[in-house]
């Protein structure tokens, strides 16, 4: 990609400028910006300095405002709408998409073709260019998705997984009689009673020990379809009348609960009775047998489905280069050399070959979401965007650089440009100098964090932020000193031996005790594998390792009573000081007075959420403010109680920064604070709710919360990418931490792509050489110096330039 300055100029660039006035979203102090359009426009500053909240709070925040306005009532509560943003102005704003990274868990039948849309091209392609048996009728797309009723397999529903019912998963204790419980998979109470009942009326022995009954008799009252019904007179109640008793075989109602119950937790618990494994019917594909029938290049669509993605392109390459294609035909087997087989295999190997370019080819299109990485997903959304054909809107981007490896970074950047060419704004908020650098205009905010942020510092070329003194990002714009660390020498090895994990295949590996070690690769070189799928339980049977610690991306809670504080455990000292006031003494009030989980001080109207479920007649339902707490989570009475002048809701209210200094009387409050500041988190604040964190910033107040903690013996703390999310001054305060918890004697990995930190390691292990059945191997291993040198490691290259080698 050239030079910023290099571009062409676009025509509209002279006079197309977007101009906010008077932004006041979060913490922005009444900005005013001008940032042009059709340009690549990259929003810097530290972490919770407020970039977000100009560019997707305010711009993407109004444009999408404002396209709702235009859209028929009707539709409108179709969408869901976002908070007018609090700006007094903003001109020259096109329509906008935002991309950003999602936290929401995706649905499980969710996997890359579906999300991406190629699985819908796929479908085509079989429907109208398959290869069928002979006689077999065309099959329609949705014949050809296990989403649908004509696609899914009639045994597992379109899953893959069947739930078996056997007597082993169904009889727990043989030894037991019927009348004792011997059909464990009978549910309890009246409802056993009465299937008891039915089951002697049938004349079957029930006082007879489950394994004395012939196989006969087992099979039946186990796997039986029928459901005769029977006059019970209850033998034990003289008063209750007789009634007409339905049986049900223990398969029948563990598979009836499955389908039908409305209750997750009777659906739990019969699952406790049903082997679970791929269906037989279907081979774990979840389609019928007639999908299956059909083939493309020789293979089922379950099985393309499964290929990588850079082997999918190859499937799809000797009939999209065809030249020769015959018309189309309406034939059944309309086979594979026709201008419908050209013209979709053709479609299908551009769309899928931008994603092999964005370094995703080792991906299947049968890849579940739910496994897959934020940069991942956010990757295969702007592949998708690329391909829409869209022209004169404004792509606003939250950090596409996440989860990448440098080497993945350089396609990614001419996607960006591809966006940018096609008549378009692109707005991205980034923490990577490689991708900022190469941006045609740059806003930094700052200069700090929450209350010390919010101030646009410099919008312009990025070549003038250099002259900017007040920005922290204006330093890792230029060339830096090399890095000059004695690495530290190991204290013993943990020896992992012929692992087999995913695309890791009789691997061995020799891992040093004692130091930082950072395990590099590109995405899909089985970093993670290694890592948080064979470290930890090889690792617990080691003698010199008396504790292993995940410290990973998942939330610290999944509801809005966890918060920072409460996950941290400093809001304990910070009740107990309120609860130690005069008037709460006098008032008899103790610290669970204080707190918003439990009946007493909390408002009970939203029952110390701060929120309440809003449901409106036909329109969807939204949350709002409590309107008898306004927010606060507590009773006015509660709220009569200061402790320095401040109520406990004006606590939680602080940022970790502010609360730093107002809290700094209560020492455990104060170290826990502290620990938050240095892992950059000063922004966030004491009452934040877990749901409304990043996986980066959970990482790191785990990380946080570790650090706080006095831990005697050996450690091995694990951390998957550490780094994301941070602005490259936090991600120093970063590294200094987990030098801090090697200094103390314990073992640090992390699975990281910043340079900065693998560069600060002790070791270094590079996977690759690339993604999915090309990776899985050790590359190189060593110091940084040394990894840096090795002509196989694609790490290397990078880390040469930030070795100053």
């Amino acid at each position: 990609m050239p030079a910023p300055h290099a571009r062409p100029t676009p025509s509209t660039a002279t006079d197309g400028m977007i101009r906010v006035r008077g932004a006041r979203e979060n913490n922005l102090q009444s900005v005013d910006v001008d940032v042009p359009r059709d340009r690549i426009v990259a929003f810097t500053g530290i972490s919770g300095s407020g970039k977000s909240s100009l560019a997707f709070g305010t711009i993407f925040a109004e444009a999408q405002r404002r396209f709702l306005e235009s859209v028929a009532p009707y539709a409108r509560r179709l969408i869901a709408q976002g908070s007018t943003p609090h700006v007094e102005s903003i001109t020259g704003l096109p329509p906008a998409v935002a991309l950003q990274q999602r936290r929401g868990a995706p649905s499980s039948r969710s996997t890359v073709g579906t999300l991406t849309t190629l699985s819908n091209s796929t479908r085509m392609l079989y429907s109208r260019a398959g290869t069928y048996p002979p006689g077999a009728e065309r099959l329609e797309s949705d014949s050809f998705s296990p989403n649908t009723v004509a696609g899914a397999c009639p045994r597992c529903h379109g899953l893959g997984t069947a739930h078996e019912v056997t007597e082993a998963s169904a009889v727990h204790d043989p030894s037991l009689s019927i009348r004792d419980g011997a059909i464990t998979a009978w549910p309890g109470a009246w409802q056993g009673k009465n299937l008891r009942d039915v089951t002697a009326v049938l004349g079957y022995d029930i006082d007879r020990p489950w394994r004395e009954l012939s196989r006969e008799d087992r099979d039946w009252l186990l796997f039986t379809e029928e459901q005769p019904v029977v006059e019970v007179h209850p033998q034990r109640d003289r008063i209750a009348k007789p009634y007409k008793g339905r049986f049900w075989s223990a398969r029948q109602f563990v598979l009836h609960t499955l389908a039908d119950s409305q209750s997750e937790t009777q659906r739990k618990k019969v699952l406790q009775f049903v082997e679970s494994g791929p269906c037989t019917l279907c081979g774990g594909t979840g389609l019928t047998q007639a999908a299956l029938a059909v083939t493309f290049g020789g293979k089922t669509i379950a099985e393309l489905h499964a290929l990588p993605l850079t082997a999918l392109a190859e499937v799809l390459r000797p009939v999209a280069e065809l030249t020769d294609a015959a018309p189309a035909t309406s034939r059944a087997s309309s086979g594979e050399r026709t201008e419908v087989a050209v013209a979709i295999a053709k479609d299908l190997l551009t769309r899928v070959e931008v994603l092999t370019g964005l370094g995703l080819g080792y991906l299947g299109l049968d890849r579940a979401t739910p496994t897959l990485s934020p940069g991942e997903m956010q990757r295969l959304r702007i592949a998708t965007q690329l391909r829409s054909g869209l022209f004169g809107v404004v792509y606003v981007l939250d950090e596409p650089s996440a989860g990448l490896h440098p080497a993945d970074v350089e396609p990614l950047v001419e996607v960006l440009d591809g966006l940018r060419a096609g008549g378009n704004s692109v707005f991205v908020v980034e923490h990577d100098m490689s991708i900022v650098r190469q941006a045609d205009w740059i806003v930094d905010v700052g200069p700090g964090a929450g209350a010390s942020g919010g101030t646009v510092l410099y919008s312009g070329p990025v070549p003038g932020l250099a002259s900017v003194e007040e920005s922290v990002t204006r330093r890792y714009l230029q060339p830096r000193p090399p890095v000059e660390r004695e690495p530290r020498t190991a204290t013993g090895t943990l020896e992992l031996r012929d692992v087999t994990r995913h695309n890791l295949r009789g691997l061995d590996v020799d891992l040093p005790l004692g130091v930082l070690t950072a395990i590099t690769g590109v995405s899909g070189s089985g970093k993670s594998s290694l890592v948080g799928g064979v470290l930890p339980s090889v690792a617990l049977s080691h003698p010199g390792i008396d504790r292993v610690v995940e410290v990973d991306q998942k939330a610290i809670g999944r509801t809005p009573r966890s918060n920072l504080a409460t996950y941290t455990g400093l809001f304990d000292a910070v009740r107990a000081a309120f609860a130690s006031t005069d008037e709460a003494k006098a008032r008899g009030w103790t610290a669970g007075r204080f707190s918003f989980n439990v009946v007493g001080g909390r408002c009970e109207v939203c029952q110390g959420e701060g929120s309440v479920s809003v449901e409106l007649l036909f329109l969807p339902g939204s949350w709002a403010p409590c309107p008898e707490c306004h927010g606060t989570r507590y009773t006015a009475e509660t709220l009569e109680v200061r402790w320095h002048d401040a109520t406990i809701a004006d606590v939680l209210a602080m940022t970790v920064e502010d609360a730093a200094s107002f809290l700094a009387s209560l020492p455990v409050a104060s170290r826990a604070l502290e620990t938050l500041r240095q892992v950059g988190l000063g922004y966030l604040r004491l009452g934040q709710p877990a749901p409304e964190l990043s996986g980066g910033e959970a990482q790191r107040i785990k990380l946080a919360t570790e650090l706080q903690r006095a831990r005697s013996g050996h450690t091995l703390y694990l951390l998957d990418e550490p780094t994301t999310g941070l602005h490259p001054a936090d991600v120093e305060l970063l590294t200094t931490q987990l030098l801090r918890l090697v200094d103390a004697g314990n073992t640090v990995v992390v699975v990281e792509h910043a340079m900065n930190v693998v560069a600060a390691a002790d070791h270094v292990i590079d996977m690759g050489p690339s993604g999915g059945d090309e990776g899985g191997q050790v590359v190189a291993a060593g110091t940084p110096a040394e990894v840096a040198q090795s002509a196989e490691s694609r790490t290397a290259r990078w880390l040469r330039a930030e070795l100053g080698a």
